[in-house]
């Protein structure tokens, strides 16, 4: 996966939008205003690509045993947040499963009313 793919994949989700909330390297995709997405621009553009994503604390227990390049979440909430480092053992498929359930978890914490008028849009 490289940055553009990762771009729009990401921009294809309802109701997404990109942020540069820390600085003008780490690109920050959130859904109703919340992060589900995390990515350095210096550290793609270097060969040595990561994302952070949101994940279900058990699942990222099991994704960090089955996987070498999966770790706790970098600058994150260890348990809630896994780094995922690409080009590495995990199969792009994967990568897309992991956004996706990034994505769900964080507009399944929404409101009602934040997830319908994402709906609606």
């Amino acid at each position: 996966m490289n940055i553009q793919q990762l771009y729009e994949f990401c921009q294809s989700k309802k109701g997404v939008t990109e942020h540069f909330p820390f600085d003008e390297d780490t690109l920050v995709f959130k859904v109703g205003g919340k992060m589900f997405c995390l990515a350095s621009l210096k550290e793609f553009e270097s060969g040595n690509p990561s994302l952070n994503l949101k994940c279900d604390p058990e699942k990222a227990l099991e994704l960090r045993a089955e996987y070498e390049a999966i770790s706790p979440g970098y600058h994150m909430s260890k348990v809630h947040w896994n780094t995922i480092s690409l080009n590495k053992d995990v199969p792009n498929k994967m990568l897309y499963e992991l956004i996706n359930h990034s994505y769900d978890l964080v507009f399944k914490s929404l409101t009602k009313k934040i997830q319908n008028e994402i709906n609606e849009s």
